[in-house]
């Protein structure tokens, strides 16, 4: 009698990764605009604030090594979070809610553009390609 086993496939791991981080980060997002008294909060929250303009930048940044492309994600969501906090005190308007949606925003800003740029540089690329073609 023969024995079928089921062999989890390796490429999995990063699909569940990011599922994973993108569970987390939408909770860290409820967690801060709801200002609910559960410990996890802070430590959502911050994982928010870190990973949305960091998922951003890294996408954005698709042409670089794995390494250098995690380490200018990591320095990139920093100093847009530390430039969102910088802003907000000077024209002393700080407010966890408002810092958490202007990072939220400018994040969701940058996949778009970048999205779109993306989307552009195709439909031009193709539109190009096809205008060789035509000639030759």
């Amino acid at each position: 009698m023969q024995t079928i086993g089921i062999k989890p496939s390796s490429s999995d791991g990063p699909y569940l990764l990011a599922g994973a981080g993108i569970v987390a980060g939408g909770a860290g997002l409820v967690l801060a605009l709801s200002h609910a008294g559960s410990p996890l909060r802070g430590p959502l929250a911050l994982f928010f604030l870190l990973a949305a303009p960091g998922a951003a930048f890294s996408a954005a940044l698709r042409g670089l090594d794995p390494w250098a492309r995690a380490l200018t994600s990591v320095a990139g969501a920093v100093a847009v979070v530390m430039l969102v906090a910088q802003g907000m005190l000077a024209v002393h308007r700080w407010s966890v809610n408002g810092g958490v949606l202007t990072v939220a925003t400018l994040s969701a800003s940058a996949f778009l553009l970048q999205w779109i740029v993306r989307r552009l540089r195709g439909g031009a690329a193709q539109e190009i390609r096809k205008r060789i073609g035509k000639i030759h």
